[in-house]
Parts: structure tokens; sequence; C-alpha cells
């Protein structure tokens, strides 16, 4: 199997520590989570990790602009830089599917995720760049930043053809979730779930802690785009947010979003779910899945474990792909 294996974590305050021990099972790359609604500071848990590690690829998968202004941003990616080294640094930019709509907005427009990256490319060449207005430039002296120019890949987290078209312009790769976006050398794909032991129920306490968030996104997702009739259950899962206020249900809709199953969910968390979203499977089964996303175009698996045990996780997904 040709595809890189690399692994994504909902940012949390032992993912630094996480990312050690990917390194250590061989894993490619580690992405961390910028959605500050729900988890630890993205440039803080990275800087722990490139501490701690000596190989790994480290990078916001994906970060999101409205989040920071493009300068913060900058500063954060050099700072990462001086202490991981530019060749283990990568960068994913998305619209905000859940950075945002944690915050009860919308995803950002294209054009404005790609104005945003434009003016970030140019600061990290050294560049004066224009934002608001105002001229601006990283004015860092040796020993608060790393020389300019600093040349790192960026990626860009996308779904329909406007974020496709944006990548092609200016991104080295695209980061997605689901299914592969061919037609880019780097397509790294997001995947969520479990590894089954030999004859464990896809139902069990462990599976369900381990996998029992992916089949919350899956809800949240179809909900966010209209395919709820597509998903068994669905319209009644949607229900059970009737009665939290309009103003506060993407409170509600997100709690414990990508990292456990919230009890609003959890009726509807079962293991004829999880089997049927292709997240709680065996190891043939996970291995058959991996041969169909390569074939469909993915050249980077990007795991995120979740649940008590992440090392668990992450040794039985790596044994997967070792094959």
């Amino acid at each position: 199997m040709a595809l890189e294996m690399s692994c994504a974590f909902n940012t949390s305050l032992e993912s630094h520590q996480h990312a050690a021990v990917a390194e250590q099972l061989g894993y490619r790359r580690a992405w961390f989570y910028d959605s500050p609604a729900l988890y630890a500071d993205v440039w803080t848990q990275l800087c722990r990790a490139a501490e701690r590690t000596e190989r790994i690829g480290l990078g916001p998968g994906v970060m999101v602009p409205s989040l920071r202004h493009p300068m913060a941003n900058a500063a954060g990616i050099a700072t990462l830089v001086s202490l991981a080294g530019a060749d283990r640094v990568a960068i994913a930019v998305g619209s905000g599917f859940t950075g945002r709509l944690t915050l009860g907005q919308r995803p950002l427009p294209w054009r404005q995720v790609s104005e945003y990256v434009r003016v970030l490319k140019a600061l990290l060449r050294g560049e004066d760049a224009e934002w608001e207005g105002a001229l601006i430039r990283m004015m860092h002296y040796p020993g608060f930043g790393p020389d300019r120019p600093i040349e790192v890949p960026f990626l860009f987290g996308v779904q329909g053809p406007k974020g496709i078209a944006a990548a092609k312009e200016l991104a080295d790769g695209v980061f997605t979730t689901g299914r592969p976006v061919a037609g880019f050398d780097w397509s790294a794909l997001l995947t969520f779930g479990t590894v089954l032991d030999d004859g464990e129920d896809p139902g069990s306490a462990r599976s369900v802690a381990a996998a029992g968030h992916a089949a919350g996104v899956l809800f949240h997702f179809a909900l966010e785009f209209n395919l709820l009739d597509r998903l068994p259950n669905g319209t009644q899962w949607a229900a059970a947010y009737d009665e939290v206020p309009a103003s506060e249900r993407h409170l509600a809709l997100h709690d414990g979003h990508m990292a456990l199953v919230n009890e609003r969910d959890r009726p509807f968390v079962t293991g004829e779910t999880l089997a049927g979203a292709g997240v709680a499977m065996d190891r043939a089964g996970w291995r058959a899945k991996l041969t169909e996303l390569e074939a469909d175009g993915a050249t980077e698996i990007a795991y995120q474990p979740a649940g008590p045990d992440v090392p668990r996780e992450l040794e039985a997904f790596a044994s997967v792909v070792r094959g």
C-alpha cells in the first residue's frame, strides 16, 4: 500500500504526547484541529509536539482564517518552523466547517480564504502585504523569529468546486473528508473510527467510545447539507434537537464534536450505525477501505483516533496500514 500514514488530533491537552507516540509508530505527519471553542490552542500544542518529536511532520488541519489576523498565524507558523524546521511543517487551511459553525457562523466564502492565504504567504516570504487597509510586514529581528523567506506547503480543506479551484491556484494539495479529491499530487484524506478486536461487536462500549464521535459527525454534516434522508434515523436524530432554542442549537449540535458522543446523540449511535458508516471494522474491512480510497486518488490517510485510549487506537490503525 503506497498511502502515506498520517494522523490527526482533536487537539487536546495530551495531543503533543500522542504525536510522540505516533512518531514511534511510524506515522508520517500529525495534523492538529484548529477549533478553539472545542479544543486546546492549536499553536501551543503543535509547538509542544515539536519539542517532543524529531521526525514527524506537524501542522494545523485545518486552520480557519477568520479566527486570527494573518500576522498572528504568520507568527505561529514561524514559531513552529523555528522548533521543528520548515521541512516538517505543512499548513492546511479551510473555510471553517467546525471552526466557524461552533461560533454560530457559516463557512467563509473561498474568495476570502484565498485572499487570506495570499497575504499569509507574502508575509512568510518577507514581503509587505496589505490587510484591512494597512501595510503589514513581519518585522522580527533574529531571536524573535526565523529568517524569511519561510517556505512551507499549503493544503486546502475542500469539498466542492469552488474550493477545488482555489486549491489548484494557491495550494500544494488538498485535505478532505469523506471521499478523496483526485487530480492533486498531494491528496490527504481525514478518516476516523476504530479497528475492532477479533470478534468484537461494533456496538461494544469500547467501540462506541472510540468511534461514536464519527457517527455524530455524519449526522451533523447531513444536517448542514440537507442529507438527513440518506442516514438511518437521520430525521429522528434531528428531532432530538428541536427543543433547543435556535439561538443555542449550534452549541448543542457540536457538544463533544469529533471527541465523544453527547447525550442527545447517544441513542442513535449504535453498532449498526457504526458498522454501516464504515467506522467500526475489523482489520480486513479497514484494509479493503484503504485500498478503495487509494484507488480513488488519496495519497495520504490522516487517521483521527478518539476515546480513552488514543495510543491503542493509533497502534491498531498502524497495524492495518503496515499489514
